[in-house]
């Protein structure tokens, strides 16, 4: 049988999702725990690949194994007994014996933080971007909506991915700020590429510092050219929401 995991989990700690020579990974962590739980070798399929510091509260993964002894909806509460207390399984259920995660996955929804503050709180400093300058909000927005639609996204993609393409659909962004000027950038496409959201925000983060015009991120887009954006904001700033099939 084909069993799906929703995972959550704080990446501060790890390398990224992946199992990794230069680290611990949460993967490796997860495998670790159907091991101690089922005696027997476990390997399981992330459906994205996030990169250490950075979080999920809906990563999927998937295993193969003969037979579950402990019911599915139990499986998450023994695991989370296991694990520690920044990685937990939300919900384990049954698929298809040819299911892939990564594959077969139609949606991804990713979340990006900016903490606009004088100076950083201590409390999100795992989970945001800090920046302390007053950034305009309203051209930040502006140039979000230029994201949406279908696009060849290469401008967007820092070196060292392995995607065929480069073209990637954004259904939906949103970008918003609270009373405590914490920016919160919400993308929902069908893939994403190698660093793509950390690089919009950055850009949009430039186009609040008043670095690049809004008017300016369709031709970044046309040209391809990585170098006309702007940075690839830090890791912990980014969240994996939910992976949707």
């Amino acid at each position: 049988m084909y069993i799906l995991l929703t995972i959550a989990y704080d990446g501060t700690s790890y390398c990224g999702w992946q199992r990794q020579k230069n680290g611990i990974a949460v993967q490796q962590i997860i495998e670790e725990a159907l091991e101690s739980l089922f005696k027997s070798s476990f390997s399981i399929t992330g459906a994205s690949r996030t990169d250490a510091r950075v979080h999920a509260l809906g990563q999927k993964a998937g295993f193969t194994t003969d037979k579950c002894v402990i019911p599915l909806s139990k499986l998450p509460q023994v695991l989370n007994t296991i694990l520690p207390e920044d990685i937990k399984i939300l919900c384990a259920e049954e698929k298809e014996k040819d299911f892939h995660p990564r594959f077969h996955a139609k949606v991804k929804t990713y979340e990006y933080r900016i903490q606009n503050t004088p100076y950083p709180w201590p409390q999100l400093r795992n989970f945001s971007y800090h920046i302390p300058y007053k950034l305009d909000f309203d051209s930040m927005r502006e140039a979000s909506a230029c994201f949406k639609g279908t696009h060849d996204f290469k401008a967007f993609c820092a070196t060292g991915g392995s995607a065929k393409t480069t073209v990637r659909t954004i259904y939906q962004i949103e970008l918003t700020k609270n009373e405590n000027n914490i920016i919160t950038l919400v993308l929902k496409g069908n893939g994403f590429l190698y660093n793509m959201v950390r690089i919009i925000a950055g850009t949009l983060a430039y186009v609040g510092q008043g670095k690049i015009a809004p008017g300016y991120i369709p031709a970044i887009i046309a040209t391809g050219r990585r170098s006309l954006g702007g940075i690839t904001a830090p890791p912990q700033g980014l969240t994996l929401l939910n992976v949707e099939y």
